[in-house]
């Protein structure tokens, strides 16, 4: 899955879409990987799976970023992620 992801924020929190990338805000700080350590603990909770099915597997040290989510799909991440529209 391609992220788009903005560390410094007041609060973590999907933001929509950046250039057909789901963006998301993150709390944490830019610095030694603890932006990175947080994006996975909060997509673990977020999608309720082990850290362990999580896996950065590109963008180590840029906003852009992509992740593998072991035993969901992509429909799946993106209903459990994305804020549901009021009819």
């Amino acid at each position: 899955m391609a992220l788009y992801c903005q560390p410094g924020a007041k609060k973590t929190e999907v933001q929509g879409e950046h250039d057909g990338r789901l963006k998301i805000r993150l709390a944490a700080p830019p610095v030694e990987g603890k932006a990175n350590d947080a994006l996975i603990a909060w997509l673990a909770k977020q999608l309720k799976t082990n850290r362990s099915h999580i896996e950065l597997v590109a963008g180590d040290l840029s906003r852009l970023k992509r992740v593998t989510i072991t035993g969901m799909t992509q429909e799946d991440i993106l209903q459990a992620l994305l804020p549901r529209s009021s009819c």
